[in-house]
């Protein structure tokens, strides 16, 4: 346990120091978010640095890296994988930033992108043999094979932009991923299984935690699809490297909420040309309802606490 907790303080001061120092520098280099015209309530925003998800995931890999020493290759390959989607958030801020709108990657390229490293990562599941599925809140598995693939790729494709539409205010994707990954790091450590992986978790989750020093209304800096993408992809190797995919929809509640309200939505506005909610993801419809965005993300935090408390309990 006194690994963990040095950890834990190690990737907070770090990142806390890298995201200070980042904000001036990415104002420097202009790299300030584009809102979007029809979020009335986010004009106020514009020109918030963004890519701020450099500073956290960077101290969180540092860390996390230290303590491991390259010996243990679920973790490498968890590592090599959330730094890859990190590139594609990367480049699409990047993108926007050129380009002086919200447009960067097009979708058929982010999709690719993504696509070719959820099939990475999900072979590497296959062929050696992490292709066993714990069932939550019970303690018993079952293995499905090469079956791993298409279920893998479809995790990892849903979780990483599951993640990506939660973040839409302020400290929303931030505190729910923090408390995401402090559920899973505890799950992993009560089952016995990488220990490596489960401090991994516990370094994102505080480094997170000092990333929301500056990220909570009002936001000084946002995490940007740089810091999204690559919490989804953690999220995900973190989860399926161990066994432990089908927690994901409880653990990462929000996350599956804000992607079905988007689906909902979508789909009914075609059938109709009527909306369920007054804007989608979900958290822009309590925005439109008069709710703070403090509120919202503390709410957020709030439910995936519970509900991730909850996977704990057959452990404990």
């Amino acid at each position: 346990m006194k690994l963990y907790l040095v950890a834990a303080l190690c990737s907070f001061f770090l990142s806390l120091g890298l995201c200070a120092l980042e904000i001036p520098l990415l104002r420097r280099l202009g790299a300030g978010q584009n809102i979007l015209h029809y979020v009335k309530e986010h004009m106020a925003k514009s020109g918030t640095p963004t890519m701020g998800g450099l500073g956290f995931i960077l101290a969180a890999c540092a860390v996390s890296l230290a303590a491991d020493k390259f010996t243990d290759k679920p973790f490498l390959v968890a590592l090599s994988v959330g730094l890859g989607f990190l590139l594609v958030g990367f480049l699409d801020d990047l993108l926007k930033k050129r380009r002086g709108n919200n447009l960067g990657l097009r979708p058929y390229q982010k999709i690719f992108f993504q696509l070719a490293v959820a099939t990475l990562a999900s072979l590497y599941c296959c062929r050696n043999g992490l292709t066993v599925l714990r069932i939550p809140f019970t303690q018993k598995a079952f293995d499905v094979g090469w079956g791993m693939l298409p279920l893998g790729i479809f995790v990892y494709l849903a979780t990483v932009n599951g993640v990506n539409l939660t973040d839409g205010l302020d400290g929303l994707a931030g505190a729910s991923s923090s408390v995401y990954f402090l559920a899973l790091g505890t799950l992993i450590l009560l089952q016995g299984e990488d220990k490596t992986l489960s401090l991994l978790c516990i370094c994102l989750f505080a480094a997170l935690l000092a990333f929301l020093v500056f990220n909570v209304n009002r936001a000084s800096v946002f995490m940007g699809d740089t810091g999204s993408l690559s919490l989804g992809g953690f999220a995900a190797s973190c989860a399926l490297f161990t066994g432990n995919m089908l927690a994901i929809p409880f653990a990462g509640i929000m996350f599956v909420v804000s992607s079905i309200s988007v689906i909902m939505q979508v789909i009914y506005y075609k059938k109709t040309g009527k909306r369920i909610f007054r804007m989608a993801p979900i958290h822009h419809h309590f925005q439109e309802k008069g709710y703070a965005e403090g509120k919202i993300a503390y709410a957020y935090a709030a439910v995936t606490a519970v509900m991730g408390a909850l996977l704990l309990f057959p452990y404990i």
